[in-house]
């Protein structure tokens, strides 16, 4: 239940960061940079947790 909970508020960070990053006042190309790193943080975060439980099968 904890990993489950651990996964649903990351993907909330995620989409919260991802919606702060259009209120930005920046260009399109940089809003297009800091979307793809924070995409990239919040895989690799994911995958973070799915590791530390072992097999999922």
């Amino acid at each position: 239940m904890g990993l489950l909970i651990s996964i649903l508020i990351t993907f909330l960070v995620v989409i919260l960061v991802l919606y702060l990053v259009n209120l930005l006042p920046i260009d399109g190309r940089a809003k297009q940079i800091v979307r793809i790193i924070v995409i990239l943080v919040g895989i690799l975060y994911l995958l973070r947790y799915l590791m530390a439980t072992g097999p999922l099968i």
